[in-house]
């Protein structure tokens, strides 16, 4: 393979709004994602940042071909997601797995632990013989840190983040090169947090996967990401290297993200200046014109309410939509 592992182009996901008695007159749309681009390279972890609602995890999932591109696509291992059928399609659900963001709704609570994980080896027909998987299951719960003798319990028998352990189990059955984690430590106690990320990291550094950890946690992100990506309301508008990125943020977006991270530092925290976003995020359905950022930027001028601001790099690997950042 030559290249980044994953690579999406100008993707666009638009969910239809509908009206009648059978609902067969489109009205409008919500534009969830709006023309997104950005590529992985093998081995690394790209964080997705962003209010909620911004399009984070429909990102995630159009990008795997939950969702159907309105256009645009997507390719992991030079395999085009939304062009592929048959078995190029299999390859590439077998290749590319996704970490759900609640553990309580994302595994079948009629399925056993056993079912539910070695569900991937007999879709991908991995492992002819039912002691085969029955053995690939155990490897791959001791692999997470759950206890091998569990394995056919059912997932109300387990905590939040246990249930979280036997998700990424199932999503390491295939042995995937590439995982969308989708906010996998948000509906997790905070104690519990810290130990799914190091897992992850574990698992990244014995197996050479690749994430897209989409997150709204931003100090975790930090720790766990080499590079951030920055959404608003459906589009891109920074990405840089994690600590270019969190040491010299660019728009005015980024950065009133970044001043309300918490500092450990009580005195730095005082002496900070806080950026306070005024009004609420627009809607999706009608979205501004121009720079979407420009009903809630405090550095707004006339040409951000008509003109969208291009894509571009104001340092090494470092990329903006403003037009009133300056290399």
């Amino acid at each position: 393979m030559t290249g980044p592992l994953v690579r999406v182009e100008e993707l666009t996901k638009h969910f239809p709004i509908t009206s009648g008695v059978i609902f067969d007159r489109v009205v409008g749309a919500v534009r969830a994602v709006d023309g997104v681009s950005f590529e992985i390279q093998k081995g690394e972890t790209l964080g997705l940042v962003g209010e909620s609602g911004c399009g984070k995890t429909t990102v995630g999932r159009t990008l795997l071909g939950l969702y159907p591109a309105t256009s645009g696509r997507s390719i992991i291992d030079n395999l085009s997601v939304h062009e592929s059928t048959g078995a190029e399609l299999m390859q590439i659900r077998r290749k590319a797995q996704m970490i759900f963001q609640d553990p309580y709704a994302s595994l079948n609570p009629r399925w056993t632990v056993n079912a539910i994980i070695s569900e991937p080896l007999r879709v991908h027909k991995l492992l002819a013989s039912q002691k085969e998987r029955d053995d690939r299951v155990k490897e791959l719960l001791e692999l997470v840190g759950l206890n091998v003798r569990h394995m056919n319990r059912f997932p109300h028998e387990f905590s939040g983040g246990q249930r979280q352990r036997i998700g990424i189990a199932r999503a390491l059955a295939s042995d995937p090169l590439f995982i969308v984690c989708d906010e996998p430590i948000s509906a997790l106690d905070v104690s519990i947090q810290a130990q799914v990320v190091n897992l992850l990291e574990k698992l990244q550094d014995h197996l050479g996967l690749t994430y897209l950890f989409v997150a709204h946690d931003l100090s975790m992100v930090r720790h766990i990401c080499d590079r951030v990506a920055v959404m608003y309301l459906g589009v891109m508008v920074e990405t840089a290297e994690r600590d270019e990125l969190y040491e010299k943020p660019r728009h005015p977006y980024t950065q009133a993200l970044l001043s309300a991270v918490p500092l450990p530092d009580p005195r730095k925290e005082r002496a900070r200046q806080r950026t306070i976003l005024v009004g609420d995020v627009p809607s999706p359905i009608n979205p501004p014109s121009g720079c979407r950022f420009h009903p809630r930027c405090p550095i707004a001028v006339d040409r951000c309410k008509t003109e969208v601001p291009k894509w571009r790099e104001v340092a090494p690997g470092h990329y903006t939509a403003c037009h009133l950042v300056t290399e």
